[in-house]
């Protein structure tokens, strides 16, 4: 008998811990799904949480939804308990393979995640996750938008020069200026994607193909999605003593027909009306981004700024020749190609400016285009070709 109550024992405990198991497992539980507009196209989206958790968010398409993963979490609300709102189709409360808590929030348009954070408890709430998302434009099916632009985890830059750079002569210096960021998304194209998205994939892809060459360092003023002021783009560009700046945009007319790349280099007195709107829009960002360009000072007199800005005109009119050439052979361009604004990114007195207008998000069949890192990459081919070519004629003429 001891030895059958033993066993009966025994076997008690093993169901009690196998019972007991998975509620044990878990250390946090989902008590509230909320969700607000906080504007009229971010959503902000708040988990209750009874604890802190490490957390997953990623987007997937067809259909639009985004997945976030909770770790040891399980749920305590029910289907009938989950918030609905007119840009969401659909939420789903599942379990992984791996156990982990999962929330699909089905959407009827694309989104871009924003930021996502814990907050701690405090005011009478508990733990929160909070999730920011951009929505897109509902539209006809135009929405395939990789995943790149969702990627901030972008590598930091470092601001050191290696030993061996300084005591030989350093390669030429290139820096790459991705339009807008932040708060100031830029032009929106017809399928909702955000101008600041295109221009920082752009930036990466030209860099990655400049880094290849081994000829040249190169360095973007923004390598995430920040705010930066039009002044600090070239002043940035200047502190480094940069041999060349180009400030990659797309834009936006009204005109849905128009498309085609086009080359900026400074005029005071833009070429067209068109350029003239263009360049009054593009400097208008510091605004937008809530930026005081009050502090800006004067660095050199007026005297020495025209004499300078004079020669460095004549180079950045000679390099956007050279990106004209190359360029109008992979793809369309606008006619007069080549054309003059007041952008404020362009007025550094003493680096050769341009700034590229890589198309128009207006126009149906352009936008698609520039959402595709194939088409991008001809586009960075061609600069590149340009660059080499800038710096060859360049070194040339210095040598004689």
């Amino acid at each position: 008998m001891p030895v059958l109550r033993q066993i009966f024992y025994l076997i008690a405990c093993i169901g009690f811990v196998f019972f007991i198991q998975p509620d044990s497992a878990f250390g946090a539980s989902v008590e509230n799904i909320r969700l607000g507009m906080q504007s009229d196209t971010t959503v902000r989206i708040v988990i209750d949480l009874s604890q802190s958790v490490d957390f997953k968010i990623f987007p997937l398409k067809n259909p639009d939804r985004i997945v976030i993963d909770l770790p040891q979490t399980r749920f305590n609300i029910k289907g009938n308990d989950l918030p609905e709102k007119d840009f969401i189709n659909t939420i789903r409360l599942g379990m992984t393979a791996q156990n982990d808590a999962r929330i699909v929030l089905e959407l009827n348009r694309g989104a871009i995640i924003k930021k996502s954070f814990v907050l701690p408890p405090q005011s009478g709430f508990m733990w929160r996750l909070v999730v920011d998302l951009d929505l897109m434009a509902k539209t006809d099916g135009l929405k395939q938008v990789t995943s790149e632009w969702y990627d901030n985890s972008v590598s930091s830059q470092s601001s050191d020069t290696p030993a061996e750079e300084q005591k030989s002569k350093p390669k030429p210096l290139i820096v790459l200026d991705p339009g807008h960021g932040g708060q100031d998304p830029g032009a929106i194209g017809v399928s909702g994607v955000y101008e600041k998205h295109l221009t920082l994939a752009m930036a990466k892809q030209m860099r990655s193909l400049l880094e290849e060459t081994g000829r040249y360092r190169v360095r973007l003023t923004r390598d995430k999605d920040v705010a930066i002021a039009l002044y600090a783009r070239r002043r940035f560009a200047r502190s480094l003593g940069a041999d060349l700046f180009i400030s990659i945009h797309a834009d936006s007319i009204r005109k849905p027909q128009t498309r085609g790349l086009s080359i900026y280099t400074l005029s005071e007195k833009a070429s067209d009306k068109e350029a003239e709107k263009l360049a009054e829009s593009e400097n208008k960002a510091d605004i937008i981004a809530g930026l005081d360009l009050s502090g800006e000072t004067q660095e050199v007199t007026d005297i020495l700024i025209d004499l300078a800005r004079r020669e460095t005109n004549n180079h950045s009119s000679f390099f956007a020749e050279k990106v004209v050439k190359e360029i109008k052979q992979v793809v369309q361009t606008l006619p007069n190609t080549h054309r003059f604004a007041g952008f404020a990114v362009l007025k550094s007195p003493d680096v050769p400016s341009v700034l590229m207008e890589m198309g128009y998000l207006s126009n149906k069949e352009e936008e698609k285009l520039l959402r595709q890192p194939s088409y991008r990459e001809k586009l960075a081919k061609a600069t590149v070709r340009a660059i080499d070519s800038y710096f060859a004629e360049k070194h040339k003429a210095n040598f004689n």
